[in-house]
């Protein structure tokens, strides 16, 4: 198997890179920011500027596993959604003149309606997003599904829930929590009474793997399968991060539209393809303090 991996520097190409060296793959990878990481053959490419078709179909990857999408803050919103929709497209039609076969592009649960009260399911949940980001990707989902037969395109699109794990960037929950406890400072939250589905970024990478190499196409969740409250996220890492009395819940509102419940069914990712999480959010969280850097408390 020759995989093109297209955010391989991100949070969650990070995961993915040892995953399929592992399995003995041969990994290319494609992007702006050079993948340190042995075994990798890094091809430097801005796919905003521009598709280098020739080099594309010059690595003559078999798989495709598209990752890189707009992720600094203010990504909800921001116009490069609109441009990676357009880059999305004219990568997967290089990939599929080179040769591939097999795609797997992460999608995001933004793409689903959120304003229901229960699980969302890919087949029966209604598509509504609320953002441009879930917008654009519901929209890239809508034309590479209809790709003409004969391109022999077999298409997987993962819709991630919500990933955190070590080296999480500080302005998103548990980055947020865990430079607080670093530096001493009190973590300023909401009341935190909504419903997260909650990933450790290892197991989205390990479930994204194993949905590359299953036969399985169409949506697929990708999540926990179990919503939590953002305070039950908040309480157990910062007590292994030894942080619990220095959390100032309700310092944040809550926004009127915040979603009460955002949570994934995984039947079709537990039945089609061979992943099993590793991950409780009790040991993902434990995993994520101390790879951040942050000792668990010790009782004495």
């Amino acid at each position: 198997m020759r995989v093109l991996l297209t955010g391989a520097s991100g949070f969650i190409g990070r995961a993915v890179v040892p995953m399929l060296l592992e399995a003995g793959v041969e990994v290319h990878a494609l992007g702006r920011s050079p993948v340190d990481h042995a075994g990798v053959i890094d091809h430097p490419a801005d796919l905003l500027a521009g598709v280098d078709r020739g080099m594309i179909e010059a690595i003559g990857a078999s798989h495709l596993l598209h990752l890189a999408w707009e992720a600094r803050p203010g990504f909800w919103a921001a116009s490069e959604n609109l441009d990676w929709v357009a880059a999305s497209i004219g990568l997967v039609r290089a990939f599929v003149a080179g040769g591939g076969r097999r795609a797997v592009v992460a999608g995001s649960c933004a793409e689903y309606d959120w304003t229901g009260s229960g699980r969302l399911e890919e087949a029966t949940s209604p598509i509504r997003p609320a953002t441009l980001y879930g917008t654009a990707k519901a929209s890239l989902h809508a034309v590479l599904a209809k790709a003409p037969p004969g391109l022999g395109l077999s298409l997987a699109w993962a819709r991630i829930f919500f990933p955190y794990g070590p080296g999480e960037r500080p302005e998103r929950l548990l980055g947020s929590l865990l430079e607080a406890a670093h530096s001493g400072d009190v973590a300023k939250v909401s009341e935190g009474s909504q419903r997260r589905d909650f990933i450790h970024v290892e197991d989205v990478a390990a479930a994204l793997v194993a949905i590359l190499a299953a036969p399985v196409e169409g949506v697929v969740n990708v999540a926990s399968g179990e919503a939590t409250t953002v305070r039950r996220f908040v309480e157990i890492a910062t007590q292994a991060a030894g942080s619990a009395d220095r959390v100032a819940y309700g310092a944040i509102p809550t926004r009127p539209d915040d979603p009460p419940l955002i949570e994934g069914a995984i039947d079709r990712l537990l039945a089609e393809t061979a992943y099993r999480p590793r991950f409780t959010l009790e040991t993902g969280l434990a995993d994520a303090v101390a790879r951040f850097g942050v000792s668990p408390p010790t009782s004495d």
